[in-house]
């Protein structure tokens, strides 16, 4: 029967297809056209001369940078392709934007010749140049984004942050690192400029540094104010603040001390240094558009605009200044071998993403903890945000692996998705930094308290003192370099946790280091500033969405209550139970529905508007407010996770 069946199928499959080739009578079918060549590949070769580019960025009240480039080039050249940076360090994609620069225009020995775009590489301009070209300008301006669903504000009226990247071209066919540039910026009158570059000299407000190369300058950017204010953090650091008003930068001293011993703890769990010296780059605002961004001697970094003043009420704040200082070891000096590249133009393969950023978000935590830049017990409920989220809120574990979410910078580009809890996104940082936990926890274990994942980090980042460049790694030298620490089978290890799908929720880490997952009618001190802040709730773990102030929905969690009653991103909840929606409303009707209180027998009722359509839906949830903490399972006694977060070098 099953073979006749089979037959039948055959036979049908056939028929269609004889069928289509019928219909192909009556079809026109081209052919695929030709493609034009392809970017020549980046030479290990030195570019003809330094490249000037010059940079007015004084206009903030329409936020343009207009810039003019210098290309000397060598006798007898008749092409040259200038491209805008295409696949940008740190972004893990290709990001550009190619879109913001306008108004090209370009200029050999001073005569105007035509450009052409690259039909496949939007982001090249093909110029013919004529006979004996010693030197071809270029003169485009950036129009930077002026309103938030633009893209990233980076000019305001009381300051700026200036990537070359976004504002600038170079020549195809060379490594970056081989291209000598030659920077100069004017500023707004009497405004503070800060930046890694070495050499400045300023005349008035306009800016110029020694000659670097191009991947250097990149490496580079400006963070530029009118209130501003630098700190010396001792070790040839320094932090280097812009505000959007003065009195935002009257940080505390003891408070500024925290940073100094995030200097002397980083120091001291990595051993080298990849840095002559450091610059913080940090924008205390809510008018320019947030960032936390590494480089090899800089970050740029931004807090809420009273993350100095509020010290305590702002902790939950603090983490990215950890974050992006451990990416100068990890991720800029020690990079995956499939993630460096020559140029911005050859893509980038993320494969080893949880270490990269899954590394360093475990250290940021850790570092902010030991330093005082967080609260220990700000850094244990940021572990217990984690944890919940792959223990609960995260389905989409059950189909795709932490590995396959490296890859989702580039599925993304980072927009906001629909239901996040089953498609999953950058999950490589956090959860990736949970498997480091059990990996600290396993060594701990294993060595009986002797050694830990700082031995890894003082091996795997802590060499060549005083290096400035990258070495890259591959996933053999990681477990290598685990096995020198301590033996244990951690490709197996590594495999299963991060290449695999449907593993259980990655607590075993903080098990390991005495503490448990707990539930909560009150969020943790992490959450409830969080929250609070943004004057949000965060009802995941209850009925399944997070509502902004209005009740409007911005996320929903995949079969939760919430989801199977229709509520998707973008519903408002008007009413709750009749009673107009606020934040203590909709937590007062959870709680009465609770198993074993008064209104246990009740569904709650919520009033839903979705674009111009109202419906009233019934919530059958009874288990109350849920929301995560940890809970030391040694009350009264220190355990792993107290010596992991104890200060080295106090």
């Amino acid at each position: 029967m099953k073979y006749h069946t089979a037959l039948v199928s055959l036979s049908a499959l056939l028929f269609a297809s004889s069928a289509l080739n019928a219909q192909d009578a009556a079809r026109s079918t081209p052919m695929a056209p030709d493609l034009p060549p392809a970017m020549p590949a980046a030479q290990d070769v030195d570019y003809a001369g330094t490249v000037s580019l010059d940079i007015d960025a004084t206009d903030v009240a329409r936020g343009v940078y207009s810039v003019t480039q210098v290309f000397p080039v060598a006798a007898g050249t008749k092409n040259l392709i200038l491209m805008q940076p295409g696949w940008l360090p740190g972004n893990h994609s290709e990001t550009g934007p190619y879109s913001l620069l306008a108004n090209f225009h370009f200029y050999a020995d001073g005569k105007e010749i035509p450009w052409v775009r690259d039909t496949v590489a939007v982001n090249a301009f093909h110029l013919a140049l004529p006979e004996g070209t010693k030197a071809v300008t270029a003169s485009f301006v950036h129009t930077s984004p002026v309103r938030g669903n633009e893209g990233r504000i980076t000019m305001t009226r009381e300051m700026l942050n200036l990537q070359w990247e976004k504002m600038s071209l170079y020549p195809a066919g060379y490594y970056t690192r081989r291209i000598p540039y030659k920077a100069t910026v004017k500023v707004p009158a009497g405004w503070d400029v800060f930046t890694a570059l070495d050499g400045k000299v300023r005349s008035g407000d306009t800016l110029t540094w020694d000659v670097t190369d191009y991947q250097r300058l990149v490496d580079s950017p400006i963070f530029a104010g009118k209130y501003a204010q630098s700190w010396n953090l001792g070790h040839d650091v320094t932090m280097n603040a812009v505000a959007d008003k003065p009195e935002l930068l009257g940080i505390a001293p003891e408070h500024m001390e925290y940073y100094r011993h995030l200097v002397d703890e980083a120091l001291a769990t990595f051993g080298a240094r990849h840095f002559d010296t450091y610059d913080f780059l940090l924008a205390l605002t809510d008018r320019m558009g947030g960032i936390g961004l590494e480089h090899h001697r800089s970050s740029e970094n931004q807090y809420e605009p009273k993350a100095f003043i509020d010290w305590d009420a702002m902790d939950w704040d603090h983490n990215v200044i950890a974050h992006e200082f451990v990416h100068s070891w990890n991720g800029k000096y020690r990079r995956p071998a499939d993630l460096w590249t020559p140029d911005y133009q050859q893509p980038m393969q993320n494969t080893l993403m949880w270490v990269y950023e899954g590394q360093t978000q475990f250290w940021g935590y850790i570092l902010a903890a030991r330093s005082g830049v967080q609260s220990k017990q700000t850094v244990i409920d940021q572990f217990a945000v984690a944890a919940a989220k792959y223990l609960e809120g995260t389905p989409g574990r059950s189909w795709r692996s932490v590995e396959d979410t490296t890859n989702a910078p580039q599925l993304a580009r980072r927009r906001p998705l629909p239901f996040v809890s089953l498609t999953r996104s950058e999950d490589y940082y956090v959860e990736g930094a949970l498997t480091w936990l059990e990996a600290d926890q396993i060594i701990r274990s294993g060595t009986k308290g002797k050694k830990g994942l700082d031995d890894f980090a003082k091996a795997f980042f802590g060499m060549r003192n005083g290096d400035w460049g990258e070495l890259t790694y591959d996933f053999d030298e990681v477990v290598e370099t685990l096995n020198g620490v301590y033996a244990y089978d951690w490709a197996d290890f590594l495999k299963t946790r991060l290449y695999k799908t449907n593993q259980p929720a990655p607590m075993r880490g903080i098990e390991m280091a005495g503490y448990k997952l707990v539930w909560k009618e009150e969020p943790n001190s992490y959450e409830k500033g969080r929250a609070g802040y943004s004057n949000s709730l965060n009802l995941t773990y209850s009925l399944g969405v997070g509502l902004s102030a209005d009740g409007t929905v911005g996320s929903s969690l995949w079969d939760s209550p919430a989801f199977d009653a229709g509520l998707v991103n973008g519903s408002q909840i008007v009413a709750v139970n009749g009673e107009a929606y606020s934040a203590d409303t909709i937590k007062k009707a959870i709680t009465a529905a609770k198993t074993g209180n008064a209104g246990a027998d009740k569904p709650i009722e919520l009033l839903v508007k979705r674009g111009d359509h109202y419906e009233t839906v019934a919530i059958d949830y009874h288990e109350g407010l849920r929301f995560p903490w940890l809970e030391s399972t040694t009350p009264g006694k220190e355990n792993g996770f107290d010596r992991l977060l104890d200060a080295r070098t106090r």
